[in-house]
């Protein structure tokens, strides 16, 4: 396969359904990146072994049941060493089962576009109707290649650290013959053979290669290496890259499990509420509903309180723009409904505002119930009778004339949060997303704003008070999300 355009160059029994062996693995790779790209779980985070895990036969890196190690551990373990233990352990942390995990191998493949594979476990290890072809194993190292290719060159080290101990790649022979090697995965098992998808970069060209049944690795090795030096010969040397399409996640998002529109939900694996989801895009509001125990007679002062303070606003607005108007035709102020209404400067009193006395030049006049609704100061003692409109009073004299008002809606939502930054806004934009379909008990109602810098793109989300914005960055931590707190100004 031409890898670049995915163009088919050479194959022979290419649809024909044998058993992979620990080529599954690399699907079981393809979904501990995707998981932790979405934040379903991090490459930190400690994975407790089961007995299922610790039982596997080799080749595996003899984790103990009960162990605890980081996932990142098991992830080298599985791509270099292909470590059955390791395989499994990672697809019962992001399941909760071997079964459910391989339930939603199934549902990727079959998104994917491999549509003659069946996985029946996480590693390979043999099992009735666990099959799969070298096309669909084409297609599968191809999007390892270009969906992830921050993780490819786990592939190609030839040693790495996998917790416990060192371990040496299983295909270190051929990433060291063949020139311009540097992955993918092999397989052998009893019932398959010697297996191997390679991949190899010279210039600008890529192939990829794909051999079942080998007799033996030098035999293998040698296949593979025909079918690369065939792949060079016929690929042409300037074709257009054209990145496969990343498949719709089928994974959970905060805890939520989600799934193709149309997908069987018996045979899913999902666990929880699921929300049906098309093309990754969202057709259900995730807004969270009223909890159990709160009626709709304990939210109504809360919506009322709500609806007044904009009437309230919206009338503040309206005055000042027909202030104008008023000057021209002035009216009487109506001391009494003032003196009810307001709280002025520190000694003044209800008495002073009805005898007109109470009045000073420079007082700080501020209503009692919306006290940041509305700040106003007055013009000097007016030699006549004052003019107004509602609580803005100004002298008689119109050059004289100053209202100063500052009309605030915010509610004190000047902080925010930053969720990390980024090498692109599309990836920005997108992490952006992704916590906050996992954050909507905070986040909800917040502005997400991509802040480009020299250094990258800042994901940020604005117009929080800073209660909220606290309790979100201790929840998305508590989540291994990133995130720090961002004041005002």
């Amino acid at each position: 396969m031409d890898a670049r355009s995915g163009e088919i160059l050479f194959s022979e029994n290419a649809e024909t359904r044998l058993h992979p062996a620990s080529l599954t693995k690399m699907m079981t790779l393809y979904i501990a990146f995707e998981a932790v790209e979405h934040g379903e779980i991090s490459m930190d985070t400690v994975v407790t072994i089961s007995k299922n895990a610790a039982a596997e036969p080799p080749s595996k890196l003899g984790l103990r049941s009960g162990q605890k190690i980081k996932l990142r551990y098991l992830v080298r373990a599985a791509a270099v060493k292909s470590a059955n233990d390791a395989a499994t352990a990672i697809g019962e942390a992001i399941e909760g089962s071997e079964a459910a995990f391989a339930r939603r191998m199934n549902r990727t493949a079959k998104a994917l576009g491999m549509t003659r594979t069946t996985f029946k476990n996480a590693n390979g290890l043999t099992s009735d109707g666990h099959l799969s072809t070298a096309h669909d194993m084409a297609i599968m190292g191809r999007h390892i290649l270009y969906d992830y290719p921050g993780y490819y060159n786990l592939f190609s080290r030839r040693t790495t650290d996998a917790g416990m101990r060192e371990v040496a790649n299983t295909n270190r022979r051929f990433l060291a013959a063949y020139q311009g090697a540097d992955g993918i995965k092999t397989g052998y098992t009893r019932a398959a053979g010697f297996n191997l998808v390679a991949s190899a970069e010279r210039g600008r060209e890529r192939i990829i290669s794909v051999v079942f049944g080998g007799t033996s690795t030098a035999a293998r090795n040698a296949k593979s290496a025909e079918l690369l030096n065939l792949g060079f010969k016929r690929a042409a040397t300037n074709v257009a890259l054209r990145r496969p399409a990343k498949p719709p996640y089928m994974g959970r998002v905060g805890g939520s499990d989600l799934m193709v529109a149309g997908a069987d939900a018996n045979d899913s694996g999902l666990r929880g509420k699921s929300i049906r989801v098309a093309a990754a895009a969202v057709t259900k509001s995730l807004r969270p509903q009223i909890r159990p125990g709160v009626s709709s007679a304990d939210v109504a002062p809360l919506v009322a309180g709500v609806e007044d303070d904009i009437n309230s606003v919206l009338e503040t607005v309206q005055v000042a723009a027909v202030a104008p108007a008023v000057a021209e035709a002035p009216k009487p102020i109506d001391i009494a409904r003032v003196a009810e209404d307001l709280v002025v400067a520190e000694g003044d009193t209800a008495s002073d505002l009805a005898s007109g006395t109470g009045i000073a030049p420079d007082a700080s006049i501020k209503p009692v119930r919306r006290p940041q609704a509305m700040l106003m100061a007055s013009a000097p003692a007016p030699a006549a009778e004052p003019q107004t409109a509602t609580i803005a009073v100004a002298s008689a004299e119109p050059a004289a004339q100053e209202v100063v008002t500052r009309v605030s809606t915010s509610g004190g939502r000047h902080w925010g949060i930053n969720v990390g930054r980024y090498p692109s806004r599309y990836a920005a934009e997108k992490v952006l997303l992704q916590t906050a379909l996992m954050e909507t008990a905070t986040l909800d109602g917040s502005l997400r704003k991509v802040v480009d810098h020299s250094s990258g793109f800042d994901a940020n989300f604005m117009g929080l008070t800073r209660e909220t914005a606290d309790l979100a960055c201790r929840r998305l931590q508590a989540r291994q999300v990133t995130c720090f707190m961002i004041g005002p100004g």
